[in-house]
């Protein structure tokens, strides 16, 4: 079950990039693994690494000290374009994320990041380009992300509320996925079931 998440407060990390596909995210080779537990170490495994796979790139922003352990990642247009694998979200929450910030998604990343606990927020371009850009130049920032209120508050740039389903904010709340959020109405699935004709089981 993913963990409940009504309120972040944390630095972000800034990648600089458009139209990230779901292969950039999680690449193919790491797809046999069935468990979620340590695909964290794999996300963006092809930026993160140098040519021998094991070896940290300094250029990439991940593996920089000024954005370690920040459970925030502001990206840029289309974050998550490319093939449905649901192997990328959960890469994302395993290494640590709880929200990502963009000015647009592919759906069906958007609802795979939902299903597994992450935070998909959409912003207007422009607001998203100065956060990037404030952030790379004051990596101590701290963003609160407020669930509850469906609002984000950036020191020196303001609030700004963003769209979230009343379903899936629900489930983020109280931690909670699909089957969870099913099981909460268990009783009156049973009483329906029982004094419902259609549902009576003859031998």
């Amino acid at each position: 079950m993913p963990k409940p998440l009504s309120h972040i407060v944390s630095r972000c990390v800034p990648l600089n990039r458009d139209h990230v596909d779901t292969d950039q995210i999680m690449p193919a080779r790491f797809l046999k693994v069935t468990s979620k537990e340590g695909l964290g170490k794999q996300c963006f495994a092809d930026w993160r690494y140098l040519e021998d796979g094991v070896t940290p790139n300094p250029d990439f922003v991940l593996n920089q000290p000024a954005f370690a352990h920040a459970r925030i990642l502001v990206a840029g247009q289309n974050f998550g374009c490319g093939s449905s694998r649901e192997h990328a979200p959960w890469g994302l929450v395993d290494y640590g994320f709880d929200a990502i910030i963009a000015s647009s998604f592919a759906d069906i990343f958007k609802n795979n990041a939902l299903k597994n606990g992450l935070l998909p927020i959409t912003l207007p371009e422009e607001i998203v380009k100065e956060l990037r850009e404030t952030v790379e130049d004051n990596p101590k920032l701290t963003v609160e992300v407020d669930v509850e209120a469906q609002a984000i508050r950036i020191a020196g740039m303001g609030t700004f509320d963003f769209e979230l389903n009343p379903f899936w904010k629900a489930c983020l709340i109280n931690g909670l996925d699909q089957v969870g959020y099913t099981l909460r109405f268990d009783e009156q699935i049973k009483a329906f079931e029982a004094s419902h004709p259609l549902y009576s089981v003859k031998n």
